[in-house]
């Protein structure tokens, strides 16, 4: 581990405070490192992934002799010397061929990391369509409901999206929407993926494989204020299978976690204590539910219309009606 050494004059200091933790946190810096045996597969997706990641990557150029799920001390020393958050280690062997690591740090130490198998790639080059411009933030799409439920979905979810994502932004312009990222996977029932939770050493090949695509948006003239989406494949494509992983600490997830206090404002919307009936969507839109009594609908004031007034034939009846009165009280 580094040790925190004192500022020594004002830049070396604001070089400090930008490492501190922070309540809108910077795009994660993700660091690629190769291991001792690299092939052309492994070395092609990792090129084309720092290509999407860029400008918030640095690439080790020399290999590295390193096993994260045995020793994760030298991915903890690299991390607080470049300030990187993520890691993507790259290693093939006999046993597991192309294999990629993707793992998160906190707080200086690996907070959980996952292992996928690179079973077919095709790189950006092989694509001979316009590619997107290297820093703008892409558009993440989950195509499974086994992302929400299936908890090793749910942990390859969580990482994909620290991975890909970018600067926090608050407002959208339409034309900075350049290319989407489309993660699905292959044809499988729930009961075949399910079937592997609870279990103590659980089969990997049981689980259904994860197809990532990238596109680029191509907007066209619709006759309409919105234009028309075409989606133009711009590489790459990978086809992964899961392999290891390793979870979160209990703790150390729970500090990970932890939200700062919010504004006075914040709370006033619903964004902070949960409120009875209001809750906000995904889209951080406050929500409300409102619940009336029982109405009486035979007490319920209508509008007033004409086409609800007694007709002219039912005025004339009351008429006749009251000439008969009048002559039956004259004898």
């Amino acid at each position: 581990m580094l040790r925190t050494p004192k500022p020594k004059n004002a830049r070396s200091k604001r070089a400090m405070d930008a490492r501190e933790p922070k309540e809108v946190e910077d795009p994660r810096t993700v660091i690629f490192v190769k291991g001792t045996h690299t092939g052309e597969v492994l070395n092609g997706a990792m090129k084309d992934l720092m290509a999407l990641k860029r400008p918030h990557a640095i690439s080790f150029s020399k290999k590295n002799t390193v096993r994260p799920f045995e020793d994760t001390s030298s991915f903890e020393f690299w991390a607080q010397k470049n300030d990187a958050s993520m890691f993507m280690f790259g290693q093939t062997t006999k046993k597991r061929p192309d294999g990629l690591v993707l793992a998160r740090m906190f707080d200086g130490r690996v907070l959980d990391m996952v292992e996928v198998g690179v079973d077919k790639f095709v790189s950006m080059a092989e694509f001979k369509t316009p590619k997107c411009t290297p820093g703008h933030k892409p558009m993440l799409h989950f195509a499974s409901e086994l992302f929400d439920t299936h908890p090793r979905f749910v942990q390859l979810k969580s990482i994909l999206m620290d991975f890909f994502n970018a600067e926090v932004i608050d407002s959208i312009c339409l034309p900075g929407l350049e290319h989407v990222i489309s993660v699905s996977l292959s044809p499988a029932t729930q009961a075949t993926a399910n079937a592997t939770l609870g279990v103590v050493e659980e089969d990997t090949s049981k689980l259904p494989k994860v197809h990532i695509r990238t596109y680029t948006v191509k907007l066209t003239p619709s006759g309409t204020r919105v234009p028309r989406v075409e989606l133009v494949p711009m590489g790459p494509s990978l086809d992964l299978s899961l392999r290891r992983h390793e979870e979160a600490d209990g703790e150390m997830w729970k500090q990970a976690m932890k939200r700062p206090k919010m504004k006075k404002q914040d709370v006033e919307k619903g964004l902070g204590k949960k409120k009875k009936n209001l809750e906000v969507d995904e889209m951080g839109d406050l929500r409300g539910r409102v619940h009336v009594a029982k109405q009486d609908l035979n007490k319920l004031q209508t509008r007033k219309m004409k086409g609800l007034k007694k007709g002219a034939g039912d005025d004339a009846g009351d008429d006749d009606e009251d000439e008969g009165d009048e002559d039956a009280e004259m004898d």
